[in-house]
């Protein structure tokens, strides 16, 4: 990379070893809509996947600017790998406040064996637990599964007896009651595996049972409540969010950043020199100054994230919102700049097989995850702003 990310210390990161080897593996990975084995080993075997993990459980307990940093590298040069990656960190920091200290050493122990972690809970999930023999057996499906042909374990949430009072555990998918339908065939995000998974007599354990309460971010809160580490009173949500942004800044930079180096040499109709047109010049300093301004923004938030967690302070519904509408800024933006190098390249940026369509593809997703989507988070901000209350569980 030629422009802002090759200065950013990226050769200090945590990810750092496995870098060239994400980057080298992107366009077989989109093809064959799956990370390598080797890839998924060696990710397990990095540090970085303990970084939300608190040290009271065993964790390297990274900050937020910096786990978001990782990201950014990660999906500079493989999306999908960002993605997947970026599902585990924020689904454990939810199952780590889901679970607290009656459960760490469970948590503890998938933080010792570098085990993986989702989250299938999306549009069309239903899954029903019974009772039987000091076991819980779970039925039904769980939708957008976003690294689940990777991971050892799910977060699971499901209704007994009584619908009003879901109930939440971790499911190892190691089992025979469980099975992964590789049905995310998406233009973008291919190799994320954000699969169905359905459960048939799926065994968890009844002892490591939780609620699992509405609005949690608003129970976490309760300094009576009692946590594994104060980290976890952030919202789950708010984080991913964040991060989220911080991996679209890392695309879209080094999508940016390969448009720059491609076109010095092009020569566009009646044997005009692309990289001497006037509006190539204001489209490309458009498109580089909304980025800086997407990643000054979501790390501003982060920072403001981590001087809570450092001073114990619980957060409030203003701060939560603050990171939401931190993040869809900073998406915004991205998606402005991609859209700028789109008419930069012109009919060459829709040609299949480069990395810059590859990433075009991919970062659809980033703005219409449901945790960023921009009419959701803006939405929950406006009524903020009146005075309403919220409605949105999360």
């Amino acid at each position: 990379m030629s422009g802002p990310m090759a200065s950013n210390g990226q050769d200090a990161l945590t990810i750092a070893p496995l870098l060239a080897q994400i980057g080298e593996g992107a366009a077989e990975a989109d093809r064959e809509r799956s990370l390598s084995p080797e890839l998924v080993t060696a990710i397990k075997e990095n540090p970085i996947m303990s970084f939300s993990a608190a040290r009271e459980i065993g964790g390297l307990d990274a900050s937020v600017v910096d786990t978001g940093l990782e990201l950014e590298a990660v999906a500079a040069r493989c999306a999908s790998t960002g993605w997947v990656l970026w599902n585990h960190l924020c689904t454990f920091h939810l199952f780590a406040g889901l679970l607290g200290p009656a459960n760490a050493d469970q948590l503890a122990g998938i933080v010792e064996r570098s085990e993986w972690v989702c989250f299938p809970a999306g549009a069309s999930t239903g899954v029903r637990g019974e009772s039987a023999g000091g076991e819980i057996r779970l039925a039904g499906k769980a939708a957008f599964g976003s690294g689940g042909r990777y991971a050892d374990w799910a977060g699971v949430s499901f209704v007994t007896d009584n619908p009003a009072k879901p109930l939440f555990a971790l499911v190892n998918l190691h089992q025979p009651g469980v099975n992964i339908d590789a049905d995310w065939f998406s233009l973008s995000l291919r190799a994320s595996a954000t699969d169905t998974v359905y459960y048939a007599d799926a065994i968890v354990d009844s002892q490591r049972l939780v609620e699992f309460p509405f609005m949690y971010r608003v129970a976490f809160r309760d300094p009576s409540l009692a946590m594994v580490a104060h980290r976890y009173r952030e919202d789950w949500v708010a984080l991913s969010d964040l991060w989220l942004a911080l991996m679209a800044v890392g695309l879209v930079q080094a999508a940016l950043d390969e448009v720059c180096n491609g076109i010095k040499d092009r020569v566009a109709i009646m044997g005009v020199k692309v990289a001497e047109r006037p509006t190539v010049h204001v489209n490309l300093g458009l498109a580089q100054a909304n980025v800086n301004a997407a990643r000054d923004t979501a790390l501003a938030a982060c920072r403001e994230t981590d001087a809570r967690i450092e001073g114990a302070i619980i957060p409030t519904e203003e701060d939560y919102l603050r990171q939401l509408a931190a993040a869809m800024a900073a998406l915004r933006l991205c998606d402005e700049s991609l859209r700028l190098l789109v008419r930069v390249m012109g009919g060459n940026g829709l040609r299949e097989g480069p990395d810059f369509e590859r990433r075009l593809r991919d970062f659809q997703a980033m703005p219409l995850h449901i945790n960023a989507h921009q009419d959701r988070v803006t939405e929950q901000f406006g009524r903020n702003l009146l005075g309403l209350a919220a409605e949105n569980p999360f």
